[in-house]
């Protein structure tokens, strides 16, 4: 690899430069370019969903301040991430792979950090993603409970049936993963893309065609702050939470060797994903905001989007139809996310960075993907949501999470770009600038930190043991468990292995 040369320069006394990849090992395990750039932008917004996640999570926005935090905190949230996510582009375009921010971090990092750093970021990455498919079984599963609340007024489920639910989902989504052909993949992601547009417009129509001209547009504007919080301290919460529906954007930096020319397409997928996500849920929250006529009932409501669908319809069989569709796109959420996480687990398996990483990393001569990390990862879930049966507090407190860690991943390479490093990048197609790239590193490294600061704070005061916010201990065992585990594997692991990328 060279730096670039049209844009930074080093001094006379800098000798280190980035350390070349390793020749490709022809006896392992590769992934086909099976998956068009189309392709990765349905895979990508079929896990973002961003208009989707936002109506799984805004009962809290609106409990920070009413429609007025619901709308505008989204807009600045995801004004943040896309800045993030811009920075990404520019590093999966110059160092393309299917390990994504750990092999950044190796190539970028100074020589004697370099492979902690890497194996730091590859394990919360993947503990990121993980954590992000969790929480997309756990809304799949409330929902339909949530449903059968709905109805009946007094039906409470016990967390164990939650979880046998949860597992029911887990397995019900691998099929579609075990069943449609890998070259066909392309398929089911881009017709994902096109039943949450296809939702997203159905939705809008029946929301206005049956709202009888009982619109609410002050509600856009409404500030009621019921958290506890100051208005201040609730407006940066909301922000903060808006993140969540449009962070995992970036997870097809993981798709390097499936998609033609890396490149380009990562980095256009990845901003295409988040176009389309802006595009969506602005309008989705506009029109769900002036449906609503009981701000205080849906801020109440065990499942606030099905209480909103009915206030805006009138019609309960209507509203449950709605949260229908809604679950149904957070099932197909699911099954998407296992071809992105399981990816990931494949990628630090061939880096030797997981434990029995010679048996992980294996690719299923038959079915064309690696089988064994997505049934590695479909048991963490499993083993994870136990968690919800022991504490529904402590499992709440490890999803939330979710954005901090993936952030984390996409923001320490920027860090290092940050500080004074961008000589080290390699040419590439998407070219910030050095201007423009140092401004989008130092915001993604500075929000990163302040955001931070935000997920570990409790969504209510006063907190109670029920409602505390245990981020901060999850993020601190995480962390822990990396440093344990490091120290087992510092000898076997020497650093990313990069196949040859041909036509990049």
């Amino acid at each position: 690899m060279t730096t670039n040369p049209d844009t930074d320069k080093t001094g006379p006394d800098e000798v280190e430069t980035l350390p070349e990849p390793p020749s490709p090992d022809n006896a392992a395990p590769k992934l086909d370019r099976s998956l068009s750039w189309i392709g990765a932008v349905g895979l990508a917004f079929t896990i973002t969903n961003s208009w989707m996640s936002y109506a799984a999570t805004f009962g809290t926005s609106l409990v920070y301040g009413g429609g007025l935090t619901v709308l505008f905190a989204v807009i600045i949230a995801a004004t943040a991430q896309w800045i993030v996510l811009i920075g990404l582009s520019e590093l999966t375009s110059a160092i393309p792979s299917s390990g994504g921010c750990y092999h950044f971090t190796y190539f970028l990092a100074p020589e004697k950090t370099r492979k902690f750093a890497s194996f730091t970021i590859g394990i919360i990455n993947l503990m990121g993603f993980w954590i992000g498919g969790v929480s997309a079984m756990i809304y799949t599963t409330i929902s339909v409970f949530g449903m059968v609340s709905f109805w009946i007024e007094d039906f409470t489920p016990l967390q164990w049936q939650v979880y046998l639910a949860y597992i029911g989902v887990i397995c019900l989504s691998l099929i579609p993963i075990f069943t449609i052909p890998r070259a066909k993949t392309k398929y089911m992601t881009t017709t994902s893309l096109g039943m949450s547009l296809s939702c997203l417009v159905l939705f809008i129509i029946v929301l206005l065609a049956m709202g009888r001209g009982q619109y609410q547009p002050r509600n856009l504007i409404l500030h009621r702050n019921r958290s506890g919080w100051s208005d201040s301290s609730a407006w940066l919460l909301s922000i903060s939470l808006g993140q969540y529906s449009f962070s995992a954007a970036g997870t097809v930096v993981h798709l390097a060797e499936e998609v033609p020319r890396p490149r380009r397409n990562i980095p256009l997928a990845i901003n295409t994903t988040m176009l389309i996500g802006v595009s969506t849920a602005i309008p989705f929250i506009i029109v769900l905001l002036s449906g609503i006529q009981d701000l205080d009932a849906v801020q109440d409501a065990w499942i606030p989007s099905t209480e909103a669908f009915y206030q805006a319809t009138g019609s309960k069989v209507v509203a449950t139809f709605l949260q229908t569709c809604l679950a149904l796109l957070y099932f197909t959420t699911v099954s998407t996310q296992w071809v992105s996480v399981s990816r990931i687990a494949w990628t630090l398996s061939r880096d030797n960075v997981l434990p029995f990483s010679k048996y992980w990393n294996h690719i299923d001569p038959t079915l064309g993907f690696p089988v064994r990390t997505t049934l590695l990862s479909a048991g963490f879930c499993v083993v994870f949501g136990l968690i919800y049966i022991a504490s529904t507090t402590a499992f709440n407190s490890v999803v939330n999470m979710t954005t901090l860690l993936v952030n984390i991943a996409f923001t320490v390479p920027q860090g290092i770009l940050a500080c004074g490093r961008r000589d080290r990048l390699p040419p590439r197609q998407f070219h910030l600038g050095r201007r423009v790239g140092y401004v989008v590193n130092i915001f993604s490294v500075c929000w990163l930190v302040f955001s931070g600061v935000l997920f570990c704070f409790p969504t209510r005061i006063p907190t109670t043991p029920g409602s505390m916010n245990y981020g901060a201990a999850v993020l601190f065992a995480i962390l822990l468990s990396i440093l344990i585990s490091y120290i087992l594997r510092r000898n076997s692991f020497h650093g990313p292995r990069i196949p040859s990328l041909e036509a990049t």
